[in-house]
């Protein structure tokens, strides 16, 4: 495993990606908690009298990873994690190679319908912490809601668009949701409260594409202004805008180490951008229409996208170059998205069916029926095990 593979991000501190403590601080570790997806160990320690967290990246980790080399590399780069630890970090991550290494050929079944809003859904997510509890839907009706899971009750209803919420997301933490309207701003809501926290302004046109990045301190816009601009999560500050598509964007997202960020657009092309300094790096070409959307896998070496022309592609991020294509759908593609593990995708078409398909070799390994109108919106949950898809026949169904 190569040494830049082992990242350690303190997520405490929303303005710090990667900081070093002064010897004078004194930092001790509490516990070390695993992350399965994507692969990681999670450090929870004491600095100043207070409880902070930091990860360890661990994107390149595969069944085959040398464990006791990696560990002294960890060792090299993390002072927390002391000779006495190495013990248990070993095991940590062996266990995270024994997840790696199953290869689940699960079914899915229909478990759930919501019929959510009176007028049509345009969106469905997911919360992305491990509980997986809580669904967020947006509607033509200006509103989203807030959903349980498990019983379909509505938590909240989010109101404040003077017109339709066509994007939105959970925050890492999920303790907001962001959501994106045709009346060109986008606005983050409370969890808790139901309470509107702030609104993002200075779009031209309608919003339709926004996410938060890994650590929850950005958030990221895409507008049928044919731009993408990031904020800052906690201020609402306007930090950059990306210019250079010469059509509406569809789709805008961080990457996991949040160096890189993905765009789709209209004009048929996919960039890739710089997160630092917001300049393009790369442009994916290959579709012979509209990208409707585009994502990367969970460690940032895979890019899927999803077009109009009725294919999905998959792009390897280091070469940029298109390592296999998604074809069965009788529609146009509006939504795709990796599974955790990183080795299925979800699909959703205009043709009223989601599929699953597998992400090395891009046969279809499944596909959900049963939505009698064209899905928009689709998702697996944060362990691969639940999917939602999101219909124009306005039901949100859950599968399992």
């Amino acid at each position: 495993m190569r040494a830049e593979a082992v990242r350690c991000l303190d997520v405490s501190m929303a303005t710090k990606s990667v900081g070093w403590s002064s010897p004078s601080e004194k930092m001790k570790l509490k516990s070390l908690l695993l992350r399965y997806y994507p692969p990681g160990i999670m450090l929870e320690y004491e600095k100043s009298g207070q409880l902070k967290t930091k990860s360890i990246d661990l994107l390149d980790l595969d069944p085959s990873t040398d464990v006791s080399a990696l560990v002294e590399e960890i060792q090299k780069a993390e002072p927390l994690i002391t000779a006495s630890r190495s013990d248990q970090v070993k095991l940590l991550i062996q266990r995270l190679q024994n997840k790696l290494g199953q290869h689940s050929n699960h079914k899915f079944y229909l478990f759930k319908v919501l019929r959510a809003h009176i007028l049509p859904l345009t969106n469905v997510a997911l919360n992305k912490s491990g509980s997986c509890d809580k669904i967020a839907t947006g509607s033509f009706d200006k509103t989203c809601k807030l959903w349980s899971v498990e019983t379909g009750k509505c938590y909240h209803t989010f109101r404040g668009h003077t017109a339709e919420i066509v994007c939105l997301s959970f925050n890492p933490q999920s303790t907001l949701v962001a959501t994106g309207s045709m009346d060109t701003t986008a606005k983050l809501w409370d969890i808790q409260s139901g309470e509107e926290v702030f609104t993002l302004t200075g779009h031209s046109a309608e919003i339709i594409s926004l996410s938060f990045n890994t650590s929850g301190n950005r958030i990221i816009t895409g507008s049928f202004d044919h731009t993408v601009t990031v904020w800052e999560a906690d201020t609402g500050r306007k930090v950059y805008t990306l210019i250079g598509h010469c059509a509406e964007i569809s789709s805008a997202v961080f990457n996991w180490d949040c160096s890189l960020i993905l765009t789709g657009s209209m004009d048929k092309t996919c960039k890739l951008w710089d997160a630092v300094n917001g300049k393009c790096v790369a442009t994916l070409t290959g579709h012979d229409d509209e990208i409707l959307d585009s994502c990367f896998d969970y460690t940032g070496k895979l890019i899927a996208t999803a077009s109009a022309d009725g294919t999905a592609r998959i792009f390897s991020a280091a070469t940029r170059e298109c390592v296999t294509k998604l074809e069965g759908h009788e529609g146009e593609i509006s939504k795709i998205s990796f599974n955790p593990q990183g080795n299925r995708l979800l699909t959703g078409s205009s043709d009223k069916t989601a599929r699953i398909w597998d992400a090395q070799t891009g046969q279809c390994l499944q596909v959900l029926e049963g939505h009698t109108d064209e899905i928009f919106s689709c998702a697996f949950n944060y362990k691969g095990d639940i999917i939602i898809t999101g219909s124009k026949d306005n039901t949100c169904r859950i599968w399992r």
